[in-house]
């Protein structure tokens, strides 16, 4: 038994305490997505014993993510709670095809501006939603409103006993959460998030508290394969888009999340195909059991390592610990309030905005400080897509720009020809910049346009080149440009050398 599964003792160890990170996680991320909590002990379940199982990173964990909140919420409230499963069950076939196209690589390509402006975004969207929740209050649809009417609406909550006694249980399991890790190392080897919900709990149970708590209606009644009202959301285009949103999402904060995993230990690295295909098929599962969608989460996988995990054992094992708890003990739910829970997104939420590193990033790289910027005031004004898209473009502008080196060198001597040369990439980018110095160019002298220190020079500044060469012949003045190498790689042929 030792030889077959050296690092037993390790991973099992590690399994609980992942266990105990991750199960008050499944309750509150599916509690803030707007479906019934034994579905985030579900996905949590699948992400454990069926993504766990899978290669591809054999150190992070897979389950229900805050990160997702923000689009499930959405998909439940445009679709229906019946399209959930037809929604991850596509996206899922999705990751899956991308995972056999070996595109997993590709994700490494994405900005690290855009990825951290999404999770700002999405932090920002959860902290302020979960505002809402935790003073028992509704909140507003979109982004802009919900984030003008929160001072207004905390200072209403504190006035009143109904709403006063809820937040004031969100605020001490916040507190409860940033004050644990300053405890001995003994003590933090629970994690502080499961003390906070027990604290609640037992708080509400002994004063009465009159608060909402978890509504529990059995994990097999939850689950059901995807019925004739979900799939009948096929017919609506708004699907195709939640999908896309889903998959790249997903895809997206699981590759990452594994890049930084690997700079936690020193194992295998993580095989991004396969990551993704495992992805693929835990989100499938879970579609058609009608669950959340899945990511790993950096949350999981940090504890995992830190409590010395060494194999894909423990993240199995921890799917396991979830499995036994949702069919044993899924009574005790019901006394957890929905304000811990909220308290508990809270500081997830704010934890996924980084103010340091932006701080950091505008002092160093303002242009990436920007694009970090638009994408999460693109999320929290639009909805998450399309930030990120806005993002993508916006960081593809940036380094199209970036890439576009110019050095433009003007000389006249008075007499004789005008001599400009040009050198280094230049795309469309810098057209504006090399048309005003030609064009600003006495038009009764001949003009000597080397290109020899060009490296690159796309279509547009070629033919950009080719016009302006043209008109300044035709306009009374001789055009000379002086080639090295090929003339088809340059605007003009020589002309009245």
């Amino acid at each position: 038994m030792a030889s077959s599964f050296p690092y037993l003792r390790q991973d099992f160890a590690a399994s609980l305490v992942v266990f105990l990170v991750a199960l008050p996680l499944c309750i509150g991320v599916a509690v803030a997505s707007g479906v019934p909590a034994e579905l985030g002990l579900v996905t949590g379940i699948v992400g454990g014993t069926v993504t766990g199982l899978m290669r591809g990173s054999s150190i992070q964990v897979s389950g229900p993510a805050a990160g997702l909140t923000v689009l499930v919420l959405d998909a439940v409230r445009t679709l229906g709670p019946a399209a959930l499963g037809v929604v991850v069950l596509l996206a899922g076939l999705l990751q899956v095809a991308m995972g056999l196209l070996r595109w997993g690589r590709w994700f490494r390509a994405i900005s690290l501006s855009v990825v951290e402006g999404m999770l700002a975004g999405i932090g920002l969207v959860i902290v302020a939603g979960q505002l809402y929740a935790a003073a028992g209050l509704s909140a507003p649809s979109s982004g802009p409103a919900r984030l003008a009417g929160l001072p207004a609406a905390l200072g209403g909550a504190v006035t009143s006993t109904a709403t006063l006694v809820p937040l004031a249980v969100a605020a001490a399991t916040v507190l409860v959460i940033t004050g644990w890790r300053h405890l001995p190392r003994r003590a933090r080897a629970v994690p502080g998030a499961l003390v906070a919900v027990l604290l609640a709990a037992l708080a509400t149970a002994l004063f009465d508290l009159p608060v909402a708590t978890v509504r529990v209606n059995g994990v097999l009644d939850a689950v059901g394969l995807p019925g004739a009202d979900g799939l009948s959301a096929l017919t609506d285009i708004a699907l195709l888009g939640t999908v896309l949103a889903f998959a790249l999402i997903a895809s997206a904060e699981s590759l990452f999340s594994a890049a930084a995993v690997d700079r936690l230990h020193d194992g295998p690295p993580t095989d991004y195909d396969k990551e993704l295909l495992a992805q693929g098929f835990g989100n499938t599962l879970c579609g058609l059991l009608g669950a959340l969608p899945m990511t790993a989460v950096i949350v999981r996988s940090s504890a995992n390592v830190q409590a010395g995990a060494r194999t894909r054992a423990s993240r199995v094992l921890h799917g396991l610990w979830l499995l036994v708890f949702a069919a044993l003990l899924p009574g005790t739910l019901e006394y957890v309030p929905l304000a811990a829970l909220a308290g508990i997104l809270v500081h997830a939420g704010w934890k996924l905005i980084p103010f340091r590193g932006l701080v950091t990033l505008w002092r160093g790289h303002r242009g990436e400080a920007l694009v970090l910027l638009v994408t999460a005031l693109a999320i929290v004004t639009v909805n998450m897509l399309e930030g990120v898209l806005i993002g993508l473009v916006l960081s593809v502008a940036k380094a199209a720009w970036d890439a576009s080196h110019l050095r433009v060198d003007h000389t006249d001597e008075g007499e004789g020809p005008v001599r400009v040369g040009l050198s280094g990439t230049v795309t469309f980018l810098r057209l504006p910049t090399i048309l005003d110095t030609l064009e600003a160019l006495p038009r009764d002298r001949p003009v000597v346009l080397d290109l020899s220190g060009l490296h690159h020079l796309d279509h547009a500044c070629r033919a950009a080149l080719e016009s302006w060469a043209e008109r300044h012949r035709t306009g009374g003045g001789p055009a000379s440009v002086h080639l090295h190498g090929p003339p088809e790689r340059h605007p003009a042929r020589p002309a009245d050398a």
